[in-house]
């Protein structure tokens, strides 16, 4: 109890780390940002696939019902971090961003026969971004130059704790279940070249305090001696968040030296959606193992707040077309030759993936950027006195993202993640 209480520690602590932004994306001005994507050390390699994945010795927190295949004598940790080299295309000019940032920490045990428990530190959605565009306004004898400058900051977090059991052979239950919390501040800074001219500043942002909860169910099917197929199923349910998004517009007029600051608010306008996943997982003796996972998030049933001008007054309302269903789909796989060889190489996981999602939000009346990934790496045992059980996982994924008509980004990302596997609960018989 006492190992458990410090790996719960280190979890809360790892609170800090996740709060640092991972991103440098224009995109991540839309909504609640950037969707982060639940994956862990295993599947991250896998592009995300894990729906019908159940490992006795990996945390799967896409499925709570995989937790009831936990081994039942060890105590699982497994954390992670990566580092993101991201390229801005647009109108013919390139940049260049480099990000690092803590991925997740979870961790999972078994409590009883067929009941397994995880819990653990993720994030939902990530903002970072900060640009400006300049323009020119009025006749070539007068003109008025003007400045618009993006920043935008925050993100979503979940700490969650979750069980799966397995009330009839081969089926597995689960539930986790998740506070989320976190911020978003969208900025928009209009200044103009003179100063009689008022500086416009509009902040749109919202403090949330919310739950979640995943409920997972899985079936595992003997197919031929050497070959199983599981057949996932996972919802999350949508709700009301409960927080108010606000809006501040300030003027400033520095030639006069006066300001005039608007404040707006929705009561309790935000909402989570409800989310809805299936997956399949075939596995071929203990060497092969292929998935394919497709989920639905329902965002065009939620609205985001908007700021709009009617009749010379400024109304902040939420917008219902502001979101859009999100669909992703999701192929991957892992190859190992003898897991218990004592051939180093034939040990390693070999695991490649790849993946497309459309976008959760519109850009004005066009849709947001559609997601095309791929991704490859290995996971690597390792091997001690006293313990063989723990993994390394390494990965690479390529990333592209571009809307119609609007900004290209292709990002390379390589992720570290190290699963702790630690044979607490075994009894050692002495002679």
């Amino acid at each position: 109890m006492k190992k458990i209480i410090i790996s719960i520690a280190a979890i809360l602590t790892s609170i800090v780390s996740v709060a640092q932004t991972g991103t440098n994306s224009p995109y991540s001005q839309f909504g609640f940002g950037e969707l982060t994507g639940e994956v862990s050390g295993f599947n991250n390699a896998m592009n995300g696939v894990g729906i019908g994945f159940s490992e006795g010795n990996q945390v799967n927190y896409l499925n709570p019902a995989s937790y009831s295949s936990l081994d039942s004598l060890t105590f699982i940790f497994d954390m992670g971090m990566s580092l993101q080299m991201t390229n801005f295309e647009e109108n013919g000019k390139r940049r260049n961003a480099n990000n690092a940032k803590f991925d997740y920490a979870v961790a999972g045990l078994r409590l009883a026969k067929k009941l397994g428990l995880s819990f653990g530190l993720v994030p939902f959605t990530q903002i970072g971004y900060n640009f400006s565009t300049l323009s020119t306004i009025g006749t070539s004898q007068s003109k008025l130059e003007y400045a618009k400058t993006y920043q935008g900051s925050g993100g979503l977090r979940q700490v969650y704790l979750g069980l799966g059991y397995e009330p009839i052979k081969n089926l597995s239950i689960g539930v986790n279940a998740a506070y989320v919390w976190g911020e978003y501040s969208h900025i928009l800074a209009n200044t103009y070249s003179d100063n009689t001219v008022n500086a416009i500043t509009m902040t749109n942002s919202a403090d949330i305090n919310t739950y979640k909860i995943d409920f997972g169910l899985q079936y595992k099917a003997q197919i031929t001696k050497k070959d199983n197929v599981t057949i996932g199923l996972t919802y999350g349910l949508g709700h009301k968040i409960g927080n108010d998004p606000t809006c501040v517009l300030s003027s400033v007029n520095n030639s006069t030296n006066t300001t005039n600051v608007d404040n707006y608010n929705i009561d309790g306008g935000l909402k989570l959606p409800h989310m809805f996943g299936a997956g399949l997982m075939w596995q071929h003796g203990n060497m092969w193992k292929v998935g394919v996972d497709y989920t639905q998030q329902q965002w065009a049933d939620t609205g985001f707040p908007i700021l709009i001008s009617t009749d010379n007054s400024q109304q902040f309302v939420m917008n219902d077309n502001y979101f859009m269903n999100r669909h992703r789909i999701v192929l991957g796989g892992e190859y190992c030759r003898n897991r218990q060889s004592r051939n180093f190489f034939q040990r390693i996981r070999y695991r490649a993936g790849a993946g497309y999602a459309t976008p959760y939000y519109k850009v004005g009346s066009n849709d947001g950027p559609k997601e095309y990934s791929v991704s490859a790496g290995f996971g690597i045992p390792i091997a001690n006195g006293y313990n063989n059980r723990s993994i390394l996982n390494i990965s690479g994924q390529w990333v592209r993202q571009q809307a119609a008509g609007m900004l290209k980004e292709n990002t390379f990302r390589i992720c570290v993640g190290l699963t702790f596997n630690e044979r607490w609960f075994q009894k050692w018989k002495f002679e």
